[in-house]
């Protein structure tokens, strides 16, 4: 796929304002949209969508589903609107935080009313309401059968699908038409909240659209091992014969650390080649179904993967094995055409790689945090980014732009000042510049590097477990300055 000089702004959905204590997909949606358009950007990139755990804190990269929206993102107001909530039913919100989610309050506040919701549709809705339901289960049965039945077992069970009964952890036909049968209801109430998450979704879709804005989506490469994913998809990934992981993921020790271990389970690659990649072409149906553009997590892991033994005692004991990188793109270019991916290649750039992004032309990653300032010529300072790149300010997984420079050596820092012309007295508009002005095709800033917040507004940390993914902004954010500012910039380097 074939990009133009384009510019747009990071923000998870969480992050919104509104008044349930999390972002969502109400009218803070549409205004953070109105607001990319008055700052002249074409682009909203966001974080996964799907369904979160509490036992992950809550990461959108470990969730119950890669198909499945959060129920956390469906926006009460709009229930009340389609008469499934009447107003008071909202009554009483909480005193949530304006500044982080809070999670575990957010999840009892909405889900008692995600219920009361999906009890009056059941009961009341009207035919061309009900037509409109089933509609939207016909045309996502390939998942979400099996997903509203997951998320009921796990209701009954209290727990990961890998310590449930063995009839049904292993899908006996038996036991699981029993459970259907005798989970009706539940499966009822979780598929109402897909169909009113799917909704919604599209409504501030075709918004965005509306205003000349495209989203761009996010593909964690690996899912969680409690997931309904590789339970209802057990030939697609490398399991033992009880059904649990033979192998998990993640990354060999670098220089200066001892590797990470994630512990998602990796893909039965000859499998999944044998059935044309049948289970990652619904799975990008449907995100294409509802992201324009797609940002593939951990590129590297279609090229080669590290697999560690799942009774290893630490990441150095796994291996590099060869993934079908070259054919599965080449299957999926003769399904869906044009592929609209741009990479996350961070990390273990090696020639393989390189061979497997540049043969498609997706555009790779450059973000600034990752120069040597003061090294010639280093990829990552924006006046080296390529064309067929996307530059970022800051991502979901660094600190802010004042945060990282806050942290940087005197030297580094003067060094940095040097290359891009700054005195440092607004370095997060320096750097926003900077990589705007560069050569790659597309560039991207968070809206915390926008208001100039530092480490204390940073999204996540990885390799820690708690305090991530709670950051919000509040009204005050889409501030009509901060909008002629950011155009100003867009204007003067040429993207539209």
């Amino acid at each position: 796929m074939q990009f133009d000089r384009r510019a747009g702004v990071f923000l998870h959905v969480t992050s919104l304002p509104g008044p349930h204590g999390i972002g969502d997909l109400g009218q803070n949606a549409r205004r953070f949209l109105d607001w990319l358009a008055d700052a002249e950007q074409s682009y909203w990139q966001f974080c996964p969508l799907g369904p979160t755990a509490p036992v992950h804190g809550d990461s959108p990269y470990q969730a119950y589903s890669a198909f499945a929206g959060n129920p956390l993102l469906v926006n009460l107001e709009r229930l009340v609107d389609a008469g499934y909530l009447d107003r008071e039913d909202l009554e009483p919100i909480p005193d949530f935080s304006d500044h982080d989610v809070e999670y575990d309050r957010v999840r009892e506040y909405k889900t008692e009313r995600l219920r009361t919701a999906a009890e009056r549709f059941h009961a009341d809705a009207d035919t061309a309401e009900r037509d409109a339901f089933e509609a939207f289960r016909e045309r996502e049965s390939t998942w979400l059968d099996d997903y509203a039945l997951f998320m009921a077992l796990r209701t009954r069970y209290d727990g990961a699908w890998t310590d449930w009964p063995e009839p049904v952890r292993t899908r006996d036909p038996d036991a699981i038409a029993e459970h259907r049968e005798s989970l009706a209801d539940e499966i009822a109430y979780r598929t109402f909240v897909q169909f009113v998450f799917d909704r919604q979704w599209r409504a501030v879709r075709e918004y965005a659209h509306e205003r000349g804005i495209d989203l761009v989506g996010d593909l964690p490469i690996y899912v969680a091992l409690d997931s309904a994913d590789v339970w209802a998809n057990p030939e697609a990934f490398d399991l033992t014969d009880d059904g649990r992981p033979a192998t998990v993921a993640g990354v060999p020790p670098n220089p200066g650390d001892d590797g990470q271990r994630w512990g998602n389970p990796v893909y039965d690659w000859e499998s999944l080649r044998a059935d044309d990649y049948g289970w990652w072409v619904a799975r990008l149906e449907r995100l294409f179904d509802l992201a324009d553009v797609t940002r593939i997590d951990h590129f590297k892991g279609f090229d080669e993967f590290w697999a560690i033994p799942t009774d290893a005692d630490a990441p150095a004991e796994g291996e590099w094995r060869d993934a079908p990188g070259h054919d599965f793109f080449e299957t999926l270019a003769g399904r869906f055409g044009d592929l609209p991916f741009i990479v996350e290649d961070l990390g273990f750039v090696d020639q393989g790689l390189v061979d497997l992004r540049d043969r498609f032309g997706f555009p790779s990653m450059r973000v600034p945090h990752y120069a040597d300032w003061c090294q010639q010529g280093d990829m990552y300072q924006p006046m080296h980014y390529p064309d067929n790149s996307v530059g970022y300010t800051a991502t979901h997984d660094t600190d802010t732009v004042v945060g990282y420079y806050e942290s940087l050596s005197a030297e580094q820092r003067s060094c940095l000042e040097y290359n891009i012309g700054a005195d440092g007295s607004e370095i997060n508009w320096s750097l926003i510049e900077a990589v705007w002005r560069s050569d790659a095709v597309l560039a991207f800033t968070t809206l915390q590097d926008v208001l100039g917040l530092d480490s204390h507004a940073r999204f996540n940390e990885p390799g820690t477990t708690h305090g991530n993914w709670t950051w919000r902004a509040t009204a005050a954010a889409f501030d009509d300055d901060l909008a002629d500012r950011l155009a100003r910039v867009t204007d003067e380097h040429i993207r539209n």
